[in-house]
Formats: C-alpha cells, structure tokens, sequence
C-alpha cells in the first residue's frame, strides 16, 4: 500500500473516565518515512495499562490526538533512505522506547532508558493502534518467524518492562518472588522467575487471574499476603497503597520493584517495619534496547505462554474498556479485523 493513501487510527481526543469516550476513530493519510523510519502495516499490537493511562489522562499527553500502542508487530512496507539491513516483507517488533539522543551521559553509560530526550511509542509518537505505523530501525526487534503475530506483541512491552522490573528486584537463585497485581507483564514475569528456578507467590483479588497463576506454576495466588517471606516483589497494580504492604513482606535485605509508569499515592512508610535491615525500594524505568534483546532471546527459550484476548482493530476502545473493568485475565491483543 503506497504511502499517501488513507489509514485508520485510533486518537486520544480528549483525555478523561473511559466511558467518556476520549479514543476516537479517525481517517488519515499514511505517512511516508523519514530517513530511519520503517513505514510498518500493523499486524497486532498489545493493549497496556499504559495506554489506558494515556486515554484517561494519568499520563499526561506530549501531543495532541496521539495514536496510542507500544506492542506492535508489523510488515515491513517500505524504509527510509538511511535505513540499513530492513528490506519490505520483513516482520519486526517495535516497543515501547522509540528513541533516544545517545549523546548523554545516561546513554553513554548503559543507560538509555533514563535519557532525557528518551521518545515512546504511543506517547511521543503515533502507536499501533493504527492501520500503519512508523518506527525507527534503529529501535525495532527481529521477531523470529514461528512466532505468531497475536503472541509476540504483548512480549513487546508487558515482556520487556517484566524482565526489566525482575532485574531491578535482584532475586537470588532459587529466590522467593512476590508478585502484586496479576495482568499482562506479571503473568509472562512470573513464567520467567519460575524458568529461572524462583518460588512465586502472587497477590491478586482477582479469582480468574489467581487460577492463572496457580495454573502457570505460583506456589500461591489470593489476595492475602504470601505464606513466607519474601526475597524480591515486584509491584504491577497501580496501587500506592501496595507499597508498604510489599514491603511489609520482605525479608531481610530483600527489593521491591515498582514495574508502573504510573502509580496512585504512596502512604507513610515506617522505618523500622519497611526499610530497616536494608531492604530496598526502587522503581522501573522504560527499559533499554539491550533489556529488550535479551528478554526476547530468553522468550526464545523457555517460550513463555501468553494467555490472550483477542479483538479486532476496529474495537480497540472496547478492549480499553474491558481492560478498566478488570476483564481481561493476562493480556488484550489487537489484531486486523479480517483475522477475529
């Protein structure tokens, strides 16, 4: 399809309450690729909590009428003319971190995800809840060819934030992880802590979502606190109010991670009960395209199971929707409406 001819996108229109209507159906034209740009037809795309952050207005919009989506696996339908080693027909992954400077310090050092000039699909950027979409070669993954569309895209984003966040918890071999909130990323995490021999415990009110995990392999799943100490958690719910209860649960020297973009208010944490005898609390950043290629090789091995809903393009507020009512159980996927 040349560039030029019309495209389908989804829009945040006016950001506010989901039933609100703020994602819009519009018409427009595909755009046409910039010198590193891969002009992508969109084959599926993830549906994340950030995206509903993004709708509702949580995350507060960079630009007007953003096409939202970060888990977008696409044919490639022509490149730029600096882009290298891309050719039409392949199929690449484009996540969530869609550029950086690479000059600062923070990209210098290892550490892109913290760049200050760090650009996001969907946020940034138009993302995949389109008909087309442009991404940068530069920050695209080669997907291999026996995975299917619909079963890559959620480790676009909810894969590679989890593996991030379970690096940033530090959990020891043969460790004891906790995991808050049950959706998208912690139902692939918690699949990858148990690949790498850890004992799982998770915390959910859900009763679908607790019969995942318990299905998946957690040694617990309800909305109690875990039956042991904890060596490493990681917090997936947007749920301040989570924060001292995880940490509550950590043993001696253990690390909770905070795997959100967005995250309600933290109530008082006290000092002894929390923090003393050096447990940690850390947040989570983006991720680097270095954490993308190797949870993604990692994928390759133990090839995590995705529990997925699917709903065609065409219905994407809907799949926001059922996403803020808590009905979707491990992740909604987006797939072109001939394919539902």
């Amino acid at each position: 399809m040349a560039a030029g001819t019309s495209s389908s996108a989804w829009v945040v229109m006016r950001p506010g309450p989901i039933d609100s209507s703020p994602l819009q159906l519009v018409e427009r034209d595909i755009p046409s690729p910039g010198p590193h740009d891969l002009l992508l037809e969109v084959l599926a795309c993830g549906v994340c909590r950030t995206d509903l952050h993004l709708a509702e207005g949580d995350l507060p919009p960079r630009r007007p009428q953003c096409t939202p989506g970060h888990q977008v696996v696409g044919l490639v339908i022509a490149a730029g003319q600096a882009s290298e080693g891309f050719s039409p027909g392949d199929r690449v992954g484009a996540a969530w971190l869609a550029g950086t400077c690479g000059a600062c310090r923070y990209c210098r050092s290892g550490r892109e995800n913290l760049c200050p000039r760090s650009r996001y699909t969907g946020w940034d950027i138009d993302g995949g809840y389109a008909s087309h979409v442009l991404a940068d070669d530069r920050y695209v993954y080669r997907l291999p060819a026996d995975w299917a569309d619909d079963q890559a895209a959620p480790l676009l984003c909810a894969g590679i934030i989890g593996y991030r966040a379970l690096q940033r918890a530090e959990l020891p071999p043969g460790g004891r992880l906790g995991i808050y909130g049950f959706g998208a990323s912690a139902h692939l995490t918690a699949q990858l802590a148990l690949a790498r021999g850890a004992t799982v415990h998770v915390v959910t009110r859900g009763r679908e979502a607790q019969r995942l995990a318990l299905e998946l392999g957690a040694a617990s799943a309800g909305p109690a606190d875990p039956p042991e100490p904890l060596d490493s958690a990681i917090l997936f719910a947007p749920v301040g109010d989570l924060v001292p209860v995880a940490l509550g649960q950590l043993d001696r020297g253990g690390t909770l991670a905070v795997a959100g973009v967005h995250l309600t208010a933290i109530p008082g944490l006290d000092y002894a009960r929390h923090l003393f005898q050096e447990r940690t609390l850390r947040s989570v950043t983006a991720n680097t395209r270095e954490d993308g290629g190797a949870f993604l090789a990692e994928a390759a091995r133990s090839r995590p199971r995705v529990r997925l809903t699917r709903y065609p393009m065409s219905r994407a507020d809907r799949a926001l929707a059922d996403l803020a009512a808590g009905r979707v159980t491990g992740v909604a996927v987006l797939v072109r409406d001939e394919e539902v």
